[in-house]
This record gives C-alpha cells, structure tokens and sequence, in this order.
C-alpha cells in the first residue's frame, strides 16, 4: 500500500512539470556526464595549473607557496623571449600561408572530375600519419648528403647541399614547412565542404548578369566561406602555437635546434617539466601559454566578426 501510494506521489510531481521543463530536466540529465568528464579531465586539472604556477614543486618534495616569483623568473629568462618569438613566428608565417595554399587547392580541386576522390584522399593522407613518424621522414628528408633526399637533388642539379635543421636561419623555417605539409588535407577537406555548401544558383545567376571568376570569388565565394575560414584560422592559429611533435622527433640530437633557433614554448613547458623537474616554473609557463591561445583565438575571432 505504501509503496502504491510513493509511485503515485513520484508520477504526480513528474505530471505537474510543463513539457518544456521536462526537457530542460532531460537535457541536464543527458549532460550530467560530460560536464561531470570535462570538470575532472579539463577544469581541474588547469586550475591546479593556475595554483602549480605560484609554487615551488619538484615532485620529491610538496609544494612551496612562493607568490609570483615564477612569473618574475620568465620575465628575465632570456631564453623564454627568444621561444617566444619562434612561437609566434609558426604562428604568424605559417598560418596564413597553410590557409592560402589550402584554399587554392580546394578550389580547384573542387572542378576536378576525374579521381577527384583518389587526389583528395592522397591530400588528406598526411594529416592520418602520426606526427612522429611523418616527422623522422621530413628528418630524412633534410639530412645532408648522400643521405638526405632533397640535397641528393640539390647535389644533381649543379646547386650546393644546405644544412637545413643545423643552421639557425634554415632550421624553423625547415620545421614550417613539415608542419603546413601535415595539417594541409584537413584544411582543404573543410573548405571543401564549405565550397559545396554554397548553393549553384548564386554562381548561376552572377554568370547570367556578366560576372567573372574573380568577381564571383572575391564577391560570392569568400564572402560565403567566412565561417569556415573563422574556423579555420582559430584552428590552424592554435595548432601552430602548440606545435611540440615537429620539433620534438626533428631535433632530437639537439632538441629545439642550434641555439634553441626552432624550439617552442611548448617544448619548453616539456623540459623545464620533465627535464628539470621544475614543475612551477613548467605550470607558470602553461599558463603563458594558456592566455596567449586565449587571446590570440579571442581576438581572431572579435576581428573576423566585424569584418
């Protein structure tokens, strides 16, 4: 009688909620989880970043609060502004030439019939090989001769082998060039898709009023694809920041290159980590990073918007 009376009470207070409420109470229930994962696996773990940061900790012994003498220490290191600058130099060099390069092939791939699909599956193909292994192959690439594939090229033509990942001004540009090569079938797959998305009649109805090719790509074309390219460039900007498997398996006789000329903040994070075992001044550094990428996709983002 009792347990009658509770299921009745429960079905009661269920039936008196609207169906948009209802919903709403489904909706959390199915997100419980992943909030719950996210909190865990992603909140947490960066908030024990941000308090790390303010520490003095080297896994043998607790943490130290030591207020903001890791901040002042990256202030003064010398070699944190020079990974600085390289971070920001894969950034600045190499995301708008991988959006560029990436947009011409998908457009004219996109008019390409015959083994359309075989061309595009060999451009997406790098962007499915680990970086590790796609990384020793661009190593092999680059060695001097007679092992190294391009001065073995460079060698028949008549032109002089280069040093490539042993000089300071070749190494980081070297390293941009595997990098773009890597992401390059993803970002022509998705503008793609985005050229496909844009409907035909458009093009048909500015070729009946006289347009041509450039004026339908600078006046129809771009202008459609601005969400995709929004998504693009925030993408491609974060990954360029957070470019570590390049550097890492390239340089590996001398990570970060000759003089730290290629090495990235990244890779810094991972040494001063697990290197020094100086796990503050490691945290303090992610956080640099964290804000950089915060302000960096924010400000991409608040640009390309208003425009």
């Amino acid at each position: 009688m009792s347990a009658a009376v509770s299921d009745t009470s429960r079905n009661g207070l269920w039936d008196r909620f609207s169906i948009g409420q209802k919903r709403v109470i489904w909706a959390w229930t199915f997100l419980a989880l992943p909030i719950v994962f996210y909190g865990a696996i992603r909140f947490y773990p960066t908030f024990q970043a941000f308090w790390l940061s303010f520490t003095n900790w080297d896994l043998l012994r607790p943490a130290q609060f030591i207020g903001v003498q890791n901040y002042v220490t990256l202030v003064n290191d010398p070699q944190f502004w020079q990974v600085f600058r390289n971070t920001f130099a894969y950034l600045i060099i190499g995301t708008p030439i991988s959006l560029v390069l990436s947009f011409l092939i998908a457009y004219y791939l996109d008019r390409v019939r015959f083994m359309h699909g075989f061309i595009r599956a060999l451009y997406f193909l790098p962007f499915l090989t680990t970086a590790a292994a796609m990384a020793w192959v661009w190593r092999w690439f680059y060695q001097p001769p007679p092992i190294g594939v391009i001065n073995g090229f460079l060698g028949s033509v008549g032109l002089p082998a280069q040093p490539f990942l042993r000089s300071l001004e070749q190494g980081l540009p070297s390293i941009m060039v595997t990098a773009i090569w890597a992401g390059l079938g993803f970002q022509i797959i998705i503008f793609m898709a985005g050229l496909r998305a844009i409907p035909s009649t458009y093009y048909e109805a500015a070729r009946i009023d006289g347009l041509g090719e450039w004026a339908i790509l600078r006046k129809i074309t771009l202008p459609l694809l601005k969400p995709t390219t929004v998504f693009l460039v925030v993408f491609s900007s974060i990954g360029f920041l957070r470019i570590f498997d390049q550097v890492y398996n390239m340089t590996t006789n001398d990570p970060g290159g000759p003089l730290n000329s290629t090495k990235p903040l990244v890779l810094m994070i991972y040494q001063t980590a697990f290197s020094s075992f100086n796990m503050g001044y490691a945290a303090a550094q992610t956080v640099v990073l964290f804000t950089i990428l915060l302000i960096v996709s924010l400000l991409q983002l608040w640009v390309l918007r208003t425009r």
